[in-house]
């Protein structure tokens, strides 16, 4: 019986007041992990973000993976199953949401997740987010998540025979075999990193685990899923743009929707919108209108800044925020321009109005553990690809789609980026279940990125039509399954991925392959499309083969060096140091690489004295090598619009086509590019009986300068010398100066002379400088020259170095007997009687008595 009084305060109260709207709830689950080989007893301690092999290695339990050939002694991992487990508390307020999701953003690969012991998702693609509704298994206090992974090996071992056919379209297969096993590779059956379990460049470590992190989300009325601002038009006085931000809702009421825009100054850039909202139960998009006064541009790299505007949308409900997204913008129009013309059909990037010539280089992953890879360590890779005048980056599509701080990290350096599909080098399975797990994938990753002003263009694969085209893989498929393989190649890169763009992402070019003309001309892939040229290198072509290639775009072409000893000496003991040796064969994954590396170092250059000076000069090759094809794809500007050198990073240390090696120390190349990619080269080039000097600039507008061009005995005599004044256009490439090579030489051994061609501003200041041989390094009688060094203390932390030289010295080469440094110039030709100043920042502390009695000066004539 309720009390007479109980009534009475009851009807004063009125009736009760409706709850509080509950904003979205999220639990990071990334603490307190521990893991096991499926069958044995003992938990050991795990890291979520993660995988099998580092949480091995912290526990102890496996010596380095990458450290002299132990990977040999690892493969069982990756034949085995693995499970992971986590114990976390839930609240009461968590459960008296609506909705309780359990969001994996990268579970690797195969896995099943329980939750209380109640199965709850199964995973079989390491590069899609995956979601369970789990409120119904959830409870308050403590709760057992627990992830079985199964081995990929065994998961897929069975796959081509039941085909019928291999799938594999690889030009190397062994390559791409797991070390110890038998069997065909994964990369068609699976939707993993193929990087991750074998390339001509890596190790063969099969991965598993929870790569990227775990949460709860917690909501009842509304949460947002998605915010995308489309631009529809931009000029110098305004940008209009439409705000779609989609929304899930739980139930029918009325909200408000803030959006919120701030300039690059972190001021607002316009007011904040507040839009009422009628909220119906299930997935909504709302399209509200934006417009920006006096827009801020965004360019790449070397074409103007990068301002970045932030735009933050919030359901709000009775003042209450239930969810919240933002997204930081950049204003630019791009297209890739496909313009009939006398060469064929351009192919070239152009930003804002401006053609922009891409220079740059190809990224993989920086490590064969992605989650080792730090924010800091992205920063410093991306960084030297801005510090070495670079504008793009190609995301190869046998890698992983990057983390959200790679596209971060391109938005405010200014570097464009060509994004491959995770599709590379074979052919897949056509069966729906496949099809419909690539539909997500793409999906979810397009959705994710297509905010990121750096993103450029989404293509399809890597090198799969050209598989078909050039590698013999109609024969390998065989007559009965070809038309099948081709169907399914086309339904994948035609149809599907092509429809989840136009859905999501109809503003960049899709490109169906790299290389590719987009099926228009098979014939010459100099004419249309973008090129890949392996012949050198890959095939035995001369480097003088590079010149013959002017393609609209070349995506793709490398060779290959040797790291530093210090980085050697990383992974490798002294008695390793032979490349014979059964470690260093072992840190070298191309099967003909050192057989070739040699074949090449011979035919330019004298045999080195001993492994180190080896390593030093297979760097200098490599140098030589890209120099040579970059200032000749450069100089045939506009017809060529790209120049992509594969690559710029390595993942696990060893002989690689990377301009920083693992352990992020610069190769000669990466200095090489700074020079030969610089926003305006001279480029002295021998056509026949005439010596021919380019300026190619990339600069927006005309630039007043000098050119002067030398002929120098090695001890510094001047045998001819040229100077005049120069107007270089804005966005080309011309000859400015034609000298017969008769005149120039004027009869002397052109073995022994140097041409310096060098072109300064009005003022003095130096834009550009160059050297030419007339003959290769072998057959130049280099003096034994002597170099003198001062420093001076600019600050704590810097220093700057000056060297001089009566006699030339050729690819000096700077570095430290102790600790490291980096020098901002290296590997450069050191001109009789010319001051090279050189700035050092070494390891904090370092006095300058110390860097003079570490210095070491290396170069050409040092290595024979």
């Amino acid at each position: 019986m309720v009390p007479l009084l109980g009534l009475a305060i009851a009807a004063l109260a009125g009736p009760p007041k409706p709850a509080a709207p509950a904003a979205k709830n999220t639990q990071t689950l990334t603490s307190g992990w521990r893991f096991r080989q499926v069958g044995k007893e003992t938990w050991t301690p795990a890291t979520v973000p993660g995988c099998v092999h580092t949480d091995l290695l912290a526990a102890g339990q496996i010596p380095d993976p990458l450290y002299r050939d132990n990977e040999l002694q690892l493969q069982w991992i990756g034949k085995v199953d693995w499970e992971y487990e986590t114990t976390f508390t839930i609240t009461p307020e968590t459960l008296q949401q609506a909705n309780v999701e359990l969001v994996f953003q990268g579970l690797d690969t195969y896995a099943d997740v329980t939750l209380n012991e109640v199965a709850v998702l199964h995973s079989d693609n390491m590069f899609r987010e995956w979601r369970a509704s789990v409120k119904p298994q959830l409870r308050v206090g403590p709760n057992r998540l627990h992830v079985r992974f199964r081995s990929p090996l065994k998961e897929v071992a069975g796959l081509p025979a039941k085909a019928g056919f291999s799938l594999y379209a690889g030009n190397d297969e062994q390559s791409m075999t797991v070390v110890g096993e038998k069997g065909p590779p994964l990369s068609p059956y699976t939707r993993k990193a193929p990087y991750q379990y074998g390339w001509d460049w890596g190790p063969r470590l099969v991965t598993s685990g929870i790569w990227q992190p775990v949460k709860l989300e917690a909501w009842t009325e509304a949460r947002l899923t998605n915010l995308h601002l489309v631009q529809r038009t931009l000029t110098p006085e305004r940008a209009e743009l439409t705000t779609e931000v989609e929304y899930e809702a739980g139930a029918a009421t009325t909200a408000t929707l803030q959006l919120e825009t701030r300039g690059p100054d972190g001021q607002l850039a316009h007011p904040t919108i507040n839009q009422p909202v009628s909220l119906t139960p299930g997935r909504h998009v709302l399209m509200v209108p934006l417009q920006l006064e006096k827009p801020q541009r965004w360019f790449p790299a070397g074409y103007g800044a990068q301002p970045l505007y932030t735009v933050t949308a919030q359901l709000v409900l009775n003042g209450q925020a239930l969810d919240k997204s933002t997204r930081r913008i950049g204003l630019r129009t791009l297209e890739v321009r496909r313009q009939a013309d006398q060469y064929g059909k351009s192919f070239e990037f152009v930003v804002n109005g401006l053609p922009i010539f891409a220079k740059g280089a190809n990224w993989i992953p920086a490590d064969i553990f992605p989650n080792r890879v730090t924010p800091g360590k992205y920063r410093q890779l991306l960084q030297a690809a801005k510090a070495a005048n670079m504008n793009m980056v190609r995301v190869w599509g046998g890698g992983i789609y990057e983390n959200d701080v790679f596209y971060d990290l391109c938005d405010e350096l200014g570097l464009l980026v060509w994004q491959d599909f995770m599709f590379a080098c074979t052919f897949y399975p056509g069966d729906n279940a496949f099809f419909s797990n690539v539909r997500q994938e793409a999906t979810y990753q397009v959705r994710r990125l297509r905010h990121h002003p750096s993103l450029a263009i989404w293509v399809g694969n890597n090198e799969n039509e050209v598989a078909w085209q050039d590698w013999n893989m109609p024969a390998i498929i065989g007559a009965a399954h070809q038309k099948q393989v081709w169907g399914d190649y086309l339904r994948l890169f035609n149809d599907l991925l092509p429809s989840v763009l136009r859905e999501q992402d109809p503003s960049r070019l899709y490109w169906p392959s790299s290389p590719s003309a987009n099926y228009e001309d098979l014939a010459s892939r100099q004419r249309n499309g973008d090129m890949h040229y392996w012949a050198v290198w890959a095939g035995t072509d001369p480097l003088s083969a590079y010149e013959q290639q002017v393609p609209r775009f070349m995506s793709e072409y490398g060779f290959q060096s040797f790291p530093e000893l210090k980085s050697v000496q990383q992974y490798a003991l002294p008695t390793d140091f032979d490349i014979a040796s059964p470690v260093m064969r072992q840190h070298q994954r191309s099967q003909a690489g050192n057989p070739r590396l040699l074949e090449y170092l011979r035919r330019d250059f004298r045999e080195p004295k001993d492994f180190p000076a080896f390593l030093y000069v297979s760097q200098v090759l490599q140098a030589h090598a890209i120099k040579l094809a970059a200032e000749h794809l450069r100089r045939n500007r506009p017809r060529v619009m790209g120049s992509l050198y594969w690559q710029l990073n390595d993942c696990w240390g060893g002989a690689s086509w990377s301009s920083i090696d693992y352990y992020g120390r610069w190769k000669a190349l990466q200095y090489y590019a700074r020079r030969f990619y610089a926003p305006v080269l001279v480029s002295p080039h021998e056509e026949g009986d005439t010596v021919r000097i380019y300026v190619v600039s990339d600069r927006t507008a005309p630039v007043p300068a000098r050119l002067q061009v030398r002929l120098l005995d090695f001890n510094g005599k001047v045998l001819y010398k040229q100077a005049q004044a120069l107007q270089i256009d804005p966005l080309t490439s011309r000859s400015y100066l034609d000298i017969p090579r008769a005149k120039l030489l004027q009869g002397h051994d052109p073995k022994q002379v140097v041409l310096s061609c060098e072109v300064q501003e009005a003022d003095g200041t130096m834009l550009t400088a160059n050297t030419h041989y007339f003959a290769p390094p072998k057959d130049i009688n280099l003096p034994a020259a002597r170099v003198a060094t001062t420093w001076k203390q600019l600050n704590d932390s810097t220093f700057q170095l000056t060297l001089k030289s009566k006699q030339l010295v050729r690819d000096v080469n700077l570095s430290l007997a102790q600790g490291d440094g980096f020098f901002e110039d290296n590997y450069f030709d050191l001109l009789p009687g010319q001051a090279r100043r050189v700035i050092l920042r070494p390891a904090a502390g370092t006095t300058a008595a110390e860097l003079r009695q570490r210095l070491r000066v290396q170069s050409l004539v040092d290595a024979f």
